[in-house]
């Protein structure tokens, strides 16, 4: 679940928080967002699935403040060792994810999770 620490101040309509990671060493990035429960993004989440990325976990929950929001995990296959990205698939599916959430005005900066967050 991603930490939310309000739903008053959406980063895009019905898009709470955008959270692009890759667990070490970092080749591989996923797509972790909060949206709204009761009225979705349907555009958000279709132009992340448009570059390929598919919805790999799904869990609803009532944040603290009442407000129902659903947690998506998206993850995109490459075609390094185990569906991983080669170098050149890292920066064209960044470079893409980039111009994609920039046209919802979210600007993304992809990290690598520390291990004690990556295999929790």
């Amino acid at each position: 679940m991603l930490f939310l620490k309000s739903t008053s101040a959406p980063v895009a309509p019905g898009v709470f928080t955008v959270d692009v990671a890759a667990k070490p060493p970092g080749k591989t990035f996923m797509v972790y967002v909060a949206v709204d429960a009761v009225d979705p993004p349907a555009s958000f989440i279709e132009a992340v699935e448009g570059l390929g990325f598919k919805q790999v976990f799904t869990k609803p929950y009532t944040h603290h403040d009442g407000k129902k929001i659903v947690d998506i995990h998206f993850q995109k296959a490459g075609t390094d060792i185990f569906d991983g990205w080669t170098a050149a698939e890292k920066e064209s599916n960044l470079q893409k994810l980039d111009e994609v959430l920039g046209g919802f005005n979210i600007k993304i900066t992809p990290r690598v999770m520390s291990l004690a967050e990556a295999f929790r």
